[in-house]
């Protein structure tokens, strides 16, 4: 489907999901805003009495959202590397998106940092022909922008130009992915800044809740117990040849998963990308065996002191991977539990009824091995034992019983409804073919997606409520001033004191 055609196609659907929003507004007066932890929904509710207009509104009647999402073209060169394609012409922008599989999880421990520096020096440190500023000089003299990063379990670059220098920028961009330089004066720099980011990691703590809990879960031997940043030795353990031999180890054609959208023709651009890539070999890569996360279910009560007013809270235990069976049962099940915003169970409780806490929610992170559920808050010291408990009561609450009617319906329906704003541009849409790909997931993922979310019943909610959530145990981490807690944490069980580093 041409992106034209898909643009006609999402101005006919928001009418009716515009609708059903004023409706939903005007019925309970509720304020729709974002809680700063990943985007997730949040609504005040008031209790006063449906509205006139929110009566007359409820009689409308219209035709129920149907929408295919667009299939961009999918192509393999004979190099083996994957590319999506999706013109879009309304204006004169070109966009690539590039996934390589690379990431922290392949680092050695003691050089752990390692690939995160090479993402980065890949584009600040310039190319075998380029130095950086002249990089820096040729993409703002075109307006155009060229990034490049890795993180824990991918790496990404990232071209965005106009139509009329997609040549110019292409160059670029494939010079940048296959020849960085890495020269030493640009890897100091970035490990000085590295270094001075871990330096001041511990004033902050939101960095250490989520960076200690991580160790708590996962065994020491685990990359995802680690710091993608690394730490102050492994970051001095790395050398230049280490930064080139990853590089030349995982940057070739055959473990890239490319995305062009924008103001192009298919065949052509086709053409000009095998011209750029025309040096880049296909190689077998030989991927470092990476531990499996091992499925242990054991109570912790954890405590770091930090000299602060609040409490900042941290509970939750191993959870499934982004291709569990259960991943969009799980989904309905976190949004009615804690990622719902504040219609949800635990943000309703602790926050809105009892005001213990401005943030708190609940989430499953999803990577490609066993990720981890968890309940995150602040809240004053005073009221540290208190909001931990009202937050566990309700992961028990919704393993015992069925979810209400209009919990199922309302998660149900946001998902639905929002499915289609996941098509708002050419580029989201390439990108999430990517992504797909790349997480190995059925290409069919977005057209089966409404219909997964549909079949999911109350039945099912409970059924893995039970299953993967461990309220007796759980992980509980608590950084603050114990003496000034309403109650000691030894009210769930003996207490482990981190000293932090």
């Amino acid at each position: 489907m041409k992106i034209e055609k898909v643009k006609n196609s999402l101005s006919y659907i928001f009418f009716p999901v515009f609708i059903w929003s004023i409706f939903h507004f005007v019925q309970t007066e509720e304020l729709l805003a974002y809680n700063g932890h990943g985007g997730h929904a949040q609504i005040m509710e008031s209790s006063e009495p449906q509205s006139e207009g929110a009566r007359i509104i409820s009689k409308f009647k219209y035709k129920p959202i149907e929408f295919t999402p667009p299939k961009p073209k999918r192509v393999v060169l004979d190099n083996g590397m994957i590319i999506y394609l999706l013109e879009d012409h309304d204006l004169p922008i070109f966009n690539v998106t590039v996934r390589f599989r690379t990431g922290a999880v392949y680092e050695p421990e003691e050089k752990a940092g390692l690939a995160s520096l090479v993402g980065s020096v890949m584009r600040r440190g310039g190319t075998r022909t380029r130095k950086p500023e002249q990089i820096n000089e040729e993409l703002e003299f075109i307006a155009a922008s060229v990034e490049t990063s890795i993180g824990r379990e991918s790496g990404s670059a990232s071209l965005s130009t106009m139509k009329k220098d997609i040549d110019k920028g292409l160059e670029i961009f494939a010079d940048v992915i296959m020849n960085p330089a890495f020269p030493e004066d640009m890897i100091k720099k970035k490990k000085d800044e590295t270094l001075e980011s871990i330096r001041r990691e511990n004033d902050s703590p939101r960095q250490i809740v989520f960076r200690e809990f991580r160790k708590i879960l996962y065994k020491e031997d685990h990359p995802y117990s680690r710091k993608t940043i690394g730490y102050k030795d492994t970051i001095e353990n790395i050398t230049r040849e280490d930064m080139i031999n990853f590089h030349n180890k995982y940057f070739h054609p055959n473990n890239a998963i490319m995305g062009i959208s924008g103001d192009f023709d298919t065949e052509v651009i086709l053409k000009k990308i095998k011209t750029v890539f025309a040096k880049w070999e296909k190689t077998k890569i030989d991927f470092p065996e990476v531990p499996q996360v091992e499925r242990e279910f054991q109570k912790s009560t954890n405590y770091i002191y930090k000299d602060i007013n609040q409490a900042h809270v941290i509970a939750g235990h191993l959870g499934i991977h982004r291709l569990s069976k259960d991943y969009f049962p799980i989904k309905i099940l976190s949004f009615i539990l804690g990622s719902g915003g504040f219609t949800a169970r635990i943000p309703s409780k602790v926050r809105s009824d009892e005001g213990l806490a401005y943030s708190a929610y609940s989430a499953f992170h999803t990577p490609r091995d066993i990720g981890f559920f968890f309940i995150s808050c602040q809240t004053k010291s005073e009221s540290t034992v208190r909001a931990i408990t009202l937050a566990l009561d309700e992961v028990r609450k919704i393993r015992e019983d069925y979810v209400d009617d209009d919990e199922l319906e309302l998660a149900k329906d946001t998902f639905i409804n929002q499915f289609i704003f996941k098509f708002t541009s050419s580029a989201s849409i390439v990108g999430q073919m990517v992504s797909i790909e790349y997480e190995g997931l059925p290409l069919d993922y977005l057209e089966t997606y409404v219909g997964n979310i549909k079949v999911i019943t109350r039945e099912g909610v409970l059924r893995v409520a039970k299953e993967y959530l461990r309220p007796d145990k759980i992980k509980l981490l608590v950084i603050g001033n114990m003496e000034q807690f309403d109650k000691p944490l030894t009210e769930f069980g003996e207490v482990n004191t981190i000293e932090l580093e």
